[in-house]
């Protein structure tokens, strides 16, 4: 961006003492947008006082957060919630450089891959093993307990690249595989666990429970049946219940994963970037 002569005397108080002049500063610059990041990071760079940087930086953050805020109100607002999309500006909140075209495009290799094993005379069991069988141990993908000082282990570039994921990340990848290849698997709310749905096409049930015909494993593709689904929940004290069977929408997904990826910055210094997870999860549940 073109350097007027307000930016210019704004970029001069930077380093004024007094807080209440610096956060009227702040606020000013922060109006002109995400175009004036470059002029910052210039700044920046020939900027000798360290403070100085660090006020700086806070700036280009402020900016970047709402760059990516605006993102998620616009993601909310259509009517389509792309599974993808919002997996991406998860992790946008922490890499906002983040080039989007790798990961489209590592995506697209593993759908194709696993379409060239489908046919139309599989059954559902068999469709999910095959795509199963691919996912875990063609391209190795390894589902990781939760372990928040993992960063990289909940953001969907990073988990493509290594292979290795927590959970939900992992079950988010194999639904998507799923909705690319019009195979009609849905995660579900198990305590614990991170379950896909694959619903009964024949089924007239009332319940969402009864509507599902069996259930598969997001984090190794092994498949359960309604006893095994219904034991494990018996086992951690829940009675097996609709909210339990009921699909999650991808706005439910994305916020669940929101949440998860917050408590990986419980540090001090990081608790800021938690309370910008978790407002931009509730801007979700709003």
């Amino acid at each position: 961006m073109h350097e007027n002569r307000e930016l210019k005397a704004l970029f001069t108080l930077l380093d004024d003492p007094d807080e209440s002049v610096f956060h009227s500063v702040s606020n000013r610059i922060v109006e002109y947008g995400k175009p004036i990041i470059p002029n910052l990071e210039h700044l920046w760079e020939i900027t000798p006082n360290e403070e100085v940087q660090e006020r700086i930086e806070m700036l280009i953050h402020r900016l970047q957060f709402s760059d990516v805020l605006q993102d998620f109100a616009e993601w909310k607002s259509r009517p389509y919630h792309d599974l993808l999309l919002g997996t991406l500006l998860v992790a946008k909140c922490h890499y906002p450089d983040l080039h989007t075209a790798p990961v489209y495009q590592d995506i697209e290799k593993m759908r194709r891959t696993i379409w060239l094993e489908l046919n139309n005379y599989l059954t559902p069991l068999e469709q999910i093993h095959v795509i199963g069988s691919i996912l875990f141990k063609y391209f190795q993908f390894q589902s990781q307990e939760n372990n928040h000082d993992q960063h990289d282990h909940f953001f969907i570039h990073k988990v493509i690249a290594s292979k290795k994921g927590n959970g939900l990340l992992v079950g988010i990848i194999f639904q998507l595989m799923c909705e690319l290849l019009d195979i009609p698997a849905r995660l579900i709310p198990i305590p614990g666990q991170v379950i896909l749905a694959i619903p009964d096409a024949h089924s007239d049930a009332i319940s969402a429970q009864h509507q599902i015909l069996f259930f598969a494993d997001g984090a190794n593709g092994q498949a359960y049946s309604h006893k095994d689904i219904e034991e494990y929940l018996l086992r951690i004290s829940c009675i097996p219940e609709d909210r339990y069977f009921t699909p999650m929408s991808n706005l439910n997904i994305i916020e669940l994963l929101l949440k998860e990826t917050a408590e990986c910055f419980n540090h001090p210094n990081q608790l800021y970037k938690k309370d910008e997870l978790l407002q931009i999860a509730r801007l979700l549940a709003s």
